[in-house]
């Protein structure tokens, strides 16, 4: 015998999920196989949904969480909400099967989605959904690199926000989007909406082999909607005249 036979690399597992717009989306890869996926969209009520489609994720694929080497979540942005509920729920998964967490931006995720011969020289746009007038946008050069950093943008601040030259449009946004840009040569990708969570598996796991350990933080791009509250008046005390 000449020697022992080299172990085949072991395909490492990765649950990933994402809950920060309108739904919820779970997909577990194995290697670079997609062994498991499932979606569902919401507009409402993701802390309750969220903890059994990843049960039932993982149930189809096979495997309990301790099963997995890493989780990936998305951090935003999008409804804050849902963002705290998907980091909640990873730190909590990766911490009870002592495992990695990492964060990939619903930008990313959606870019993800997108191939690379689609785009034809043109600037991908990440239209994120902001449930208001604005849009969170974020570009990415044809080469597949990010064209500057992402910005909740009105509408009227598009002119100066997006690159010169043809654009190709991603997210979940990109239909509310898209008339705002009549004036450009802007088309909508193949397969544009919320992100793919075996994109977000994929996406988790490259940035770890890149050495990213940080636990995920949230990618909110605004402050969120409070309000103060009123002040009470002192018993005794008469308003103004």
């Amino acid at each position: 015998m000449i020697g022992a036979m080299a172990k085949a690399p072991k395909a490492l597992k990765v649950l990933g999920f994402d809950c920060a717009g309108s739904g919820c989306a779970a997909a577990v890869l194995a290697g670079d196989r997609v062994v498991a996926r499932r979606a569902e969209k919401l507009e409402r009520g993701q802390a309750a949904r969220l903890m059994p489609l990843i049960a039932e994720t993982l149930k189809e694929a096979g495997l309990v969480p301790a099963d997995l080497d890493l989780i990936a979540v998305t951090t935003g942005p999008g409804g804050f909400t849902g963002i705290r509920i998907g980091l909640a729920a990873a730190r909590g998964l990766a911490l009870a099967a002592g495992i990695p967490a990492v964060g990939v931006s619903n930008f990313a995720a959606s870019a993800a989605s997108v191939p690379p011969a689609s785009r034809q020289g043109r600037a991908l746009v990440a239209a994120i959904e902001s449930k208001r007038e604005e849009f969170y946008l974020q570009v990415f050069a044809p080469a597949g690199n990010e064209g500057g950093e992402g910005r909740l943008v009105h509408p009227r601040d598009l002119r100066d926000f997006l690159p010169a030259g043809k654009l190709l449009l991603t997210g979940d946004a990109v239909l509310r989007l898209l008339p705002w840009l009549k004036d450009r040569d802007a088309v909508v990708a193949p397969g544009a909406g919320p992100p793919d969570p075996a994109k977000v598996a994929l996406l988790g796991l490259e940035l770890w082999q890149k050495g990213a350990t940080a636990p995920p933080r949230p990618l909110y791009l605004r402050p969120p909607d409070t309000t103060l509250p009123r002040a009470r008046k002192a018993p005794g005390v008469k308003a103004g005249p």
